[in-house]
């Protein structure tokens, strides 16, 4: 993907009295979304998320909101604060912590677009009543684009349809966390500095004076923040010491617990023998009822020809149009992975033998194939959406 598509954000004119929520982190990217969206004419509103905070580790909720408001003052638009504590905690906290107790990989920052950023705020910004009604659009800082279509891409003419495109800034890409959104979210969704790059980011912030202008970029858990995963998961499941097997079912170390540890981990376990940890090893098969894992040590003679080369996807979404079944598309198990040719096709469900499930099929075996992970699909520039992944 050498390229890049056209600003998606640009408004007619009769858009100018648009109404738009900003979701304002208290980061210098939804900072800038929100200058931007100011400079441009519209009446925008800053909305600080207030999500749910484990009361045993330390949380800055309270300092990032101060630098929301701070940004608010600055560009004098109006403030709201939403507490969606509850919402976050069924929707992401306990759905990590099921995946997890089931030796399955969650992908939190996924589940946080769908159900809190993409759910929660924006059916409520849509159909709020605060400041004379509700929004017509929010926006994030999400480096992504939305490119609008007609016809094209959509079976009734003049009717627009919304493709989800990578950022112009490919090491900021979040295109990988937003596969699950749809066509009616999409209508009311913005991202204005999909189109620009950190840097010019960074330099647009010192332009409008922002005082999130040399802040750092949040890590770690959507809302929440960099945590110590073993740490905040040994509050909710027991440790329990496991063994390390290698490849050939070899003990060679131990561990405190295979549901503290994802497939694709090369840290969270020990090995006895020196001479086994003289190279990385790479977590490649789980045991739950066992307590079990096997790790790899990574062989290049042997890529490419150890591992799974099918999968099977659950909670399907394309954005717009389904893959087609003879085409080879591009994907990503993980945020940031280097892109693997594949290809996507529909065939009977073989829990069932009925029906029919989409499956993934890669064009080389992949070792750190992890159920529960998200698997996003891309044809060039455009993420054409993804599904869980599952054993084959």
């Amino acid at each position: 993907m050498k390229k890049f598509s056209k600003n998606p954000n640009k408004f007619q004119k009769k858009f100018k009295q648009a109404r738009i929520f900003v979701g304002l982190s208290g980061g210098v990217d939804s900072s800038v979304s929100a200058a931007l969206l100011k400079k441009q004419g519209f009446h925008v509103t800053g909305v600080f998320i207030k999500a749910w905070y484990p009361d045993f580790m330390p949380c800055n909720w309270r300092e990032e909101r101060r630098d929301a408001m701070r940004v608010a003052a600055k560009l004098d638009i109006p403030f709201i604060t939403l507490d969606l504590e509850k919402d976050y905690k069924k929707s992401v906290v306990d759905y990590m912590l099921n995946e997890y107790k089931t030796g399955r990989t969650p992908n939190p920052d996924v589940m946080c677009n769908k159900e809190i950023k993409f759910g929660s705020f924006l059916k409520w910004a849509i159909k709020s009543p605060p400041a004379g009604g509700g929004a017509d659009y929010v926006a994030t800082g999400h480096y992504s684009q939305i490119i609008e279509h007609r016809t094209s891409k959509s079976k009734k003419k003049n009717v627009p349809c919304f493709m989800l495109h990578v950022s112009r800034d490919f090491n900021k890409d979040q295109s990988y966390f937003l596969w699950t959104l749809k066509q009616e979210q999409l209508k009311h969704i913005l991202f204005p500095v999909g189109n620009l790059t950190k840097t010019e980011v960074r330099k647009l912030a010192k332009k409008f004076g922002l005082p999130t202008s040399d802040k750092k970029d949040s890590q770690g858990l959507c809302f929440i923040g960099k945590i110590d995963f073993k740490e905040f998961l040994a509050h909710y499941i027991k440790p329990k010491r496991g063994n390390v097997l290698d490849i050939s079912g070899k003990r060679i170390g131990y561990h405190d617990g295979a549901m503290f540890l994802t497939i694709g981990q090369r840290h969270g376990f020990n090995i006895s023998n020196k001479k086994d940890n003289s190279k990385p090893l790479y977590i490649v098969k789980k045991n739950i009822k066992k307590n079990e894992i096997v790790v790899y040590q990574k062989d290049p003679e042997m890529e490419g020809k150890v591992g799974t080369t099918k999968a099977v996807l659950s909670d399907v979404n394309w954005v717009s149009d389904a893959p087609k079944e003879n085409k080879i598309y591009k994907v990503r198990t993980r945020y940031r992975q280097k892109l693997i040719p594949a290809r996507i096709y529909k065939l009977k469900n073989p829990s069932t033998g009925s029906g029919q499930v989409w499956y993934v099929e890669f064009n080389k075996a992949i070792l750190d194939i992890s159920p529960g992970q998200s698997l996003v699909v891309y044809d060039k520039f455009e993420c054409v959406g993804g599904g869980l992944l599952n054993n084959f």
